[in-house]
Formats: structure tokens, sequence, C-alpha cells
């Protein structure tokens, strides 16, 4: 017969389709698949609507089956099969799908309820990705004709009439010879099929089957000694290679915990059970099964560039990507798990998600489940709770401090500070509940360890009037208290801020007239230190500590210090200010050396209490060295 042009299409369609729509080139056996599986729905379609059709559903199968020795690749059907005209008319045009004009084609109550997969009509031609011409032979159910469609690729194909026993669709490939750069010989290899079917079509609902080599011991002899060494043989079996249900579509209550640890473990492969799962589903204007992981640890490359955070997404059971980043925010990016809804609205090649309003509903919808999930976790397992926090808590703060805070709401539930009262992990929750009227801030501190923060100068008059102060030891803290601002109307406060102790008008009187009388001590000490501080200040937070570091602006001590670690960031310096305790004793003898003229004194206590002050706020000497022989010379 002679060969017959594409219609409507050209070469370079041909070749842009084979070159450029699909990024791996193993994606070909994901569509051929469900090709094979939609021809297999229709088919039991009819066996219900149609009392002629005397189909038994678990009949229906796809077999795959390589040929190395002859580099031909074959994947059947004994689905509905193709007439002549359908064959010309799906595979005689580039992008017309049998299956899209099948479901267009229902009635507008039973199309809802029909679910096939390939509806673009260009996923049969990814195999000439790797096949160098492709045969399919298809008999139509009901018919006893046969039709064999054959094509090299864009120079066109040919249609003749053949033999074929029984109803369905072969699609046999040959397979390209390898290349310098391409292996396509692994496309042969029944274990690397059976892995690309795990991969991809793990939940296709008809058995995948495939004749695959096995191990068996032989029979043992009757006449074989003790010591007789077992014999083994390899025989070849046909096996189903895909799981066909997928766990996410049964009810929880049908599943086994070890059910979830073994698919999470298998899937993700990680060698501890999670933490715990998140089995939800939705219906309504978006249907969506999702199956959500906590790890119970850390990935080792969670805090690297090379992390990759996403859900397998599926539809209808395909898979369609491996990481589907927009499904997650990054907050919760440790979670790890499938989401399958056949609402997705997908691209030409079905390996893109097109961004649209069905996806930010699922992306919320998942964002607000694993929240409450968590919040109930820690509430009714407390100590499981503590263990994911040691794990992800940090990822959690960096959520709250990213984007200006956009996800403070969200997250705020979640967090866990260190308290002083409690001596223990305390949600912000709890610390309202616990705060005293008349408190006027949410006070926090921080510092590299809890037990150095408990001794950091400024803490003690707050504790000594009864206030709770959250302690915090993570760089980013202080990023996300100014994130948060206030929790129920009460504002984060830091401790070693100067109002950090609001004052009565008798009490700001009183220090106002004391400062004013050492106003020429703390003039003395400024001077001595020049640029390495702002100011010089009388504190009001001091209680027996002879000075502390505090800050003018909008950059703290904190930020300044976090800065200072991150590689390649922006430089911060905060604008330093001394505050010395005009009760101490120290204090006493800066003022007696200031009176008595000794300039050169007041300038080494300046020195002497600026460098305690920098240590106390966890920043470094500017000269150790020069710090050391000032204290030897003062003890001379």
């Amino acid at each position: 017969m002679a060969k017959k042009q594409f219609k409507a299409e050209s070469k370079r369609l041909l070749d842009l389709m084979i070159n450029s729509i699909y990024t791996h080139k193993e994606i070909f056996l994901r569509e051929l698949i469900s090709n094979a599986s939609d021809a297999e729905d229709k088919l039991a379609y009819r066996a219900l609507t149609d009392d002629s059709v005397d189909v038994v559903r678990g009949d229906l199968k796809i077999t795959i089956v390589p040929e190395k020795e002859t580099r031909m690749l074959t994947v059947s059907d004994n689905g509905v099969g193709m007439s002549r005209e359908e064959l010309e008319s799906n595979l005689g045009t580039i992008a017309r799908s049998g299956s899209g004009q099948f479901k267009a084609e229902l009635p507008e109550d039973s199309a809802a309820e029909i679910d096939v997969i390939g509806q673009f009509g260009v996923g049969f031609y990814s195999a000439f990705m790797v096949a160098d011409r492709i045969t399919v032979i298809s008999r139509a159910w009901g018919s006893e004709e046969a039709w064999m469609w054959q094509s090299a690729g864009a120079d066109g194909y040919t249609l003749t009439a053949c033999e074929k026993e029984t109803p369905g669709t072969d699609v046999i490939m040959h397979i390209k010879e390898d290349a310098e750069d391409e292996d396509y010989s692994k496309f042969l290899d029944p274990r690397q099929l059976q892995s690309l079917v795990k991969k991809y079509s793990d939940y296709i609902r008809y058995p995948i089957v495939m004749e695959l080599e096995d191990y068996r011991q032989k029979e043992r002899p009757a006449d074989a000694g003790d010591d007789s060494q077992p014999e083994w043989e390899t025989v070849k079996e046909w096996k189903t290679v895909n799981s066909m249900v997928p766990l996410w579509q049964r009810q929880r209550a049908e599943v086994k915990p070890e059910e979830y640890n073994a698919f999470y473990k298998e899937k993700f492969g990680d060698w501890q059970d999670p933490l715990t799962v998140i089995h939800t589903s939705a219906e309504g204007v978006v249907t969506y099964k999702a199956m959500l992981y906590i790890p119970s640890q850390t990935p080792y490359d969670f805090y690297t560039r090379e992390y990759q955070k996403g859900l397998q997404l599926y539809s209808s059971g395909v898979m369609i990507m491996e990481k589907c980043p927009d499904l997650l925010p990054d907050c919760f990016r440790f979670v790890k798990g499938v989401v399958d809804s056949p609402d997705f609205s997908l691209n030409i090649s079905r390996e893109i998600l097109q961004h649209d309003r069905q996806l930010k509903v699922i992306a919320t919808a998942l964002e607000k489940k694993i929240k409450s999930e968590l919040l109930k976790l820690q509430k009714d397992d407390r100590e499981k709770y503590e263990s994911f926090w040691n794990a992800f808590g940090t990822q959690l703060k960096y959520g709250v401090a990213s984007d200006y805070g956009l996800k403070k709401d969200l997250l705020q539930d979640l967090l866990l500070f260190w308290s002083s009262s409690e001596n223990a992990n305390t949600t912000l929750a709890a610390y309202k509940d616990r705060m005293p009227q008349d408190q006027p801030f949410v006070y926090y501190a921080c510092g590299e360890s809890v037990e150095r923060i408990a001794k950091l100068p400024q803490v003690e008059r707050i504790l000594e009037r009864g206030y709770e102060i959250l302690y915090c030891t993570e760089d980013v803290d202080d990023f996300v208290m100014k994130a948060l601002r206030e929790l129920d109307g009460k504002p984060f406060k830091s401790v070693t801020e100067e109002d950090a102790l609001p004052q009565t008008e008798e009490e700001k009187k009183a220090a106002g007239e004391k400062a004013e009388a050492e106003k020429s001590v703390l003039e003395a000490v400024k001077e001595a230190l020049g640029d390495q501080v702002s100011d010089v200040r009388a504190s009001t937070i001091l209680k027996s500590g002879a000075c502390c570091l505090s800050a003018d602006g909008p950059v703290s001590i904190e930020m300044e210090k976090y800065m200072s670690k991150v590689e390649g960031g922006q430089k911060m310096k905060a604008d330093r200010v001394l505050e010395l305790n005009l009760d101490s004793e120290p204090f006493a003898a800066l003022k007696r050396a200031a009176e008595a003229g000794q300039s050169e004194k007041v300038a080494q206590y300046a020195q002497l209490l600026y460098g305690q002050a920098l240590l106390l706020a966890g920043l470094p000497l500017e000269d150790p060295a020069a710090y050391a022989e000032l204290i030897c010379k003062l003890m001379v």
C-alpha cells in the first residue's frame, strides 16, 4: 500500500513532538501504558452499558514484551481495539486523541465518571524518541478484521490489513541502536522496564505483566549427601509488576501503620519510620487524595542548595511529576508524600503542571491540613511533637522570618521556645495564659545557650518582677520575634532594649535627675570610647550587673551577630550603646577616677567595661591581646 502523509501536520511538528515536548525519553513507556489503560477502560465501560459485550474486567491486562536479540519492544492490551478508520484518524493525525473523542461523545452525566488519561493525542508519538520504526496492530472489539499501521517517523505511514487472533492493540517498537551519548538498550532490559513501570505507572488499575527471570533452588536429589551444596536454576515467570491500587485510594481505617511505614520507606528512601502520616482527601470544586509524611529526622541534605522540596504528583494514578514544589510552602518543605487528582490542568506532555486555580486550592488546603495535624500532635503527643520540633523547628522559624512575616499567622501556634519559668519548651499560647495582667511585653532574650542567657545582667530585674522570659538560642530567633511583632496585642520585647522595663513618671524623673548628676562621668566614658559606641547611658534595667550593651536604630545586636555569620551576606553593624549601672561599685570607681582628674584611668576603666559588655552580649573583643594586657595592668 502506498505511504500516506500525516494529516494537517508537518515534519517539523513531528520533530518537535519527538525532540522537544518530553524532558526524559523514558516517559514514552508511561504514555503507551496510559493509552493501553484507556483502551481497557473503554471496553470495560462498554461491558457496563452493552449486554452483548461479555467482558470480565478481571481478564483485562497490559503486557510488555522486550526482545533483546531483535531489539523489539511490544506493549499490548486486550482492550477495545481500533478499526481501520480509527487507526487512520487517531494515528494519522497528530494531536488527535481517541480518548478525548471518546469522552466528548459520552453523555454529560457519564463523562464526569469516566476517567481516561490520554486526552492530548500526542503521547503515542513519544515512542519515536526511542524507536526508529513503529508497528501498531489493532483489532476492534466485535470485528473480525485487523489492521496494521506502520511508520518510521515524519515521512508518513502505511495502513494494511492483517491477522490478529484477539481484539486489542499491539504497539511494536524497533528500539534505536545505542549512540555515543544514548543508551537505548536499557529499554530492552526487563528489570529497567519494571523499574519504569513502578516509577510512573504503578497505580494503573489493570495488571501490567512481564516475563521476568528469577532464581530458584533445584529440588535436592533423594540420594544427596548431607554435605551436598544446593543448586540453583534460572526460571522465567509471568509476573504482575504494578501495584494497581494506590495506598492513598484506600480508607484510612483500612490501612495498617506498617503499610504506611513500608510505603514511605520504599517511596522516599528513608530507613526510619516516619514521625506521622497525614491521609486526607477532598471532593467538590477540586477533588484530590493525598498521603503526606512528616519524617522523623532531618534529611542529611535538608539545609543545602541541593535539597528539593515537593510532593509526588499523580493524575488518575499516573505519576506526572517526581517533585511538585508548588503544592508545599517553603516552611513545610520537609513534608514528603503524594497527591493524586483528576482535576489538574496538564500541559501537552503531561510533564508540566499548568499554574491554575485548582493547584492553588489544593496547595492551600494541604497547608491548612499540615498545620492542623501538627497542632493535634502538639496537643495529644507532646513528646513526639518535641521530636518533630528538634528536627524541623528551625525550618518553621525561618518560615516566620522570611517574606516579611507572610506566614507568621500560619506558623505562630506551632513555635516552641524555652521558658524561664517552666524550664521547658513552651508555646506562645501557653506563655500568654501565664502572663500577669500588668506585664507590658512578651519578653525574650537571645544567646548561645539557655545557661548563658540566664546569666545576662538584663534578665535579673525582669525575672525579679515575676515576668517570664523566652530564651532564644538560635541565630534566626531575633528575626522571628520582629516578624511576629506582637502576641494578642502585647509587643515582643528583647530584654536588651533600653525600654524593656517601662518606668512610671516618678521613676523617670528620679532616673533623669540621677543621670544628669553623673552626666560628666558618662560623657568622659563616651569620649574615651570614641566611635566604638554611639552613646553611653545610665541603665534603667540593670540590678547587680555593672554594664550591658544595647543598640539604637533598626539593627539589633543579634542581627549584627547573625549577619556576620552569613556567607556573602550584607554586613550590618548595630549602633552600640554602653549602658552603665550607676549604683554599681565599678561605676563608683569610675566616678572617683573622673573626679580626681585621672583621665588615663577613666579611659582604662571605660575600655574594661566596654569589653565586659561585648563578652556578655556574645560579641568578639576587637583586640583580645590589648584587653588581656589592660586587665593585668589594672591588677598591679
